[in-house]
């Protein structure tokens, strides 16, 4: 169900290379729109680097947190390798909503989650789905969901969320500064409703927000009115919130575009399974299940919902699991001129090629089993009522993809208790999102030694 592209693929891309010049920490810093931080330098054979800091690196994941990564590892001089098992954007970074919406990065594990999963279990067709079947690593992670599903684990993620919501734009706007040929589009992003009542629940969430420290920009609209931003509503939809300040993008397309800056910035990219990631004194190496393994100063693990079995066995013992999201595209009868959401059946819609891709569902399931037709039918089912001139029978690009949750709402990025071994996932539904902004970030620890802020409530070894 995934049009990934492999990353050989990339390695023949006729892309340009950049001058050693183009390829500076000063370059990033000097970024209008990028806090100056003072670093010690060196150049060594004509490139600048972090005195001290590594020299080489290796990028095990080629989605948006991986790459985002690997890219602001080379803005500080390190010589990067990165490794995937399929290709650049093959898990949850090609066929997700393409949100770059702070505004909307609210944690799941709130109480009201709670009361809805375990209705859902009974409800093949709920947005969120749990099979009823024997997995205990999976119901363990439930029981620490449910444990976490209280207003004080909800604060604490939302509040450990805050660095990365206010700095992911700006990320993403150093990235298509300096090389990555991708746009992003700003546009409100426009909340439906039945009723005034239902929408009071996501108004309840904003101001939750607004207490711990992001005030989020909205307009309540009328029928009308959000009939103006949403051409497609259905006179199911009565009111409606406007949520400003946010993007989009098309994020397979933006994926590859930073992959292919990756590669002209002179990294190299590799295509197989990671088996084994080992530490010592003079650095890291990366174990294949054959063939020659890659030694490294650092590694960072960026696997997403695959991130468990290699980092459990460096003391990483928050897990992650797969909240498998759907996602088509359906051609409609009048353009939409920005992203649409429907919170009351988990459903979210975004311009995409001349068309609207809708995704939603929350899926508990293996990342690698097949996709389940019936999930599909039920975000059809869900939303057919609320949207008018959707042609919903001419779907394509249908696709399945697993985002990486922790069981507390928070990611997990930083060192962990390997010398030189970094993790970087578990941002759930933000993923895209906030991928610019932790590359940065985890680059900032790699190369300083020093862990940022933002990063100590994201822990790994928490």
């Amino acid at each position: 169900m995934s049009n990934a592209p492999a990353l050989s693929d990339l390695d023949n891309a006729a892309v340009p290379r950049l001058s050693g010049s183009d390829n500076s920490l000063p370059r990033f810093l000097g970024h209008p729109r990028v806090k100056s931080t003072r670093v010690e330098v060196v150049v060594v054979a004509g490139v600048e680097h972090i005195d001290g800091g590594p020299r080489t690196a290796v990028v095990v994941g080629a989605g948006i947190v991986g790459l985002s990564t690997a890219w602001f590892l080379q803005e500080r001089g390190v010589d990067v390798r990165v490794v995937d098992r399929t290709g650049v954007a093959a898990g949850a970074s090609w066929g997700n909503a393409g949100w770059i919406a702070p505004g909307l990065a609210i944690p799941l594990n709130e109480p009201a989650v709670l009361r809805y999963g375990l209705r859902s279990l009974l409800n093949p067709s709920a947005p969120l789905h749990i099979p009823l079947r024997s997995d205990p690593r999976l119901w363990a992670f439930l029981a620490r969901f449910a444990a976490n599903c209280r207003w004080s684990s909800w604060t604490r993620a939302a509040q450990a969320n805050l660095p990365l919501n206010e700095e992911c734009v700006e990320a993403f706007d150093v990235l298509t500064a300096n090389g990555v040929e991708a746009p992003t589009i700003e546009a409100p992003i426009t909340a439906g409703f039945r009723t005034s009542r239902q929408a009071e629940g996501l108004l309840r969430e904003l101001r939750r927000l607004a207490e711990v420290g992001q005030p989020v920009a909205h307009t309540e609209l009328s029928a009308d009115e959000l009939r103006d931003h949403v051409p497609v509503a259905s006179a199911a939809l009565t009111a409606g919130v406007r949520i400003d300040g946010q993007r989009y993008l098309d994020p397979g397309g933006f994926v590859r575009a930073l992959a292919r800056s990756v590669v002209a910035r002179g990294a190299t990219m590799h295509t197989f399974e990671v088996v084994d990631v080992r530490a010592n004194r003079g650095g890291v190496t990366v174990h294949r299940g054959n063939g020659k393994a890659l030694v490294a100063d650092v590694a960072v693990l960026a696997t997403g919902a695959w991130l468990s079995p290699l980092a459990s066995r460096w003391g990483v013992r928050v897990p992650v699991r797969a909240g498998r999201g759907y996602s088509f595209t359906v051609p409609v009868d009048r353009p939409v001129p920005g992203p649409v959401y429907l919170p009351d059946v988990r459903v979210a819609c975004t311009p995409y090629q001349g068309a609207l891709r809708v995704a939603g569902t929350m899926e508990f399931r293996d990342p690698d089993a097949p996709g389940v037709p019936a999930r599909l039918a039920s975000i059809i089912a869900a939303a057919r009522p609320l949207l008018d001139g959707v042609r919903w029978e001419e779907r394509r690009d249908v696709w399945v993809g697993p985002r990486p949750v922790t069981p507390d709402g928070r990611p997990l990025v930083g060192a962990v208790r390997a010398p030189g071994v970094y993790v970087a996932g578990g941002h759930g539904m933000w993923g895209l999102a906030h991928g610019p902004v932790t590359g940065r970030l985890l680059a900032e620890q790699i190369t300083t030694g020093k862990q940022p802020a933002a990063l100590r409530e994201l822990d790994p070894l928490r």
